[in-house]
């Protein structure tokens, strides 16, 4: 499995960005498809964006369209979430979560369907 670290949380008011990163251990990066989760206290983790494993699909949550952007760099083993317009309600813990597949263009969006996960990052929206 892959060992994925993430980093760039904090607190930030609302209406401001934050770019998460999670880098990757190996050197199979590349096979993996990439995606971030959150989960708030007291609440269940939830999908916030997924990229494929060459970058070309992503697929975002409807809350998150428009104002996230999800971004890999397969070279820096490293991949991102640039996060505009944050609302307080967007507060949580984000996890960066990895996925072996064999089909470039395959992206899960679902918790289930990833099998590394990192520690996570808190992110905190002021209002």
């Amino acid at each position: 499995q892959v060992q994925l670290v993430e980093s760039g949380g904090g607190l930030v008011q609302a209406g401001g960005s934050l770019r998460l990163s999670c880098a990757a251990s190996g050197r199979t990066f590349s096979r993996y498809a990439m995606g971030w989760f959150r989960q708030a206290p007291g609440k269940e983790r939830e999908f916030v964006a997924a990229i494929s494993r060459d970058g070309e699909n992503s697929y975002y949550a409807d809350s998150v369209k428009g104002r996230f952007t999800i971004s890999r760099d397969n070279a820096k083993n490293t991949v991102y979430l640039q996060m505009n317009s944050l609302k307080p309600e967007e507060t949580a813990f984000y996890y960066c979560a990895a996925r072996w597949v064999i089909t470039l263009a395959y992206t899960p969006k679902s918790s289930g369907e990833f099998d590394s996960w990192g520690q996570g990052t808190q992110v905190t929206v002021s209002s």
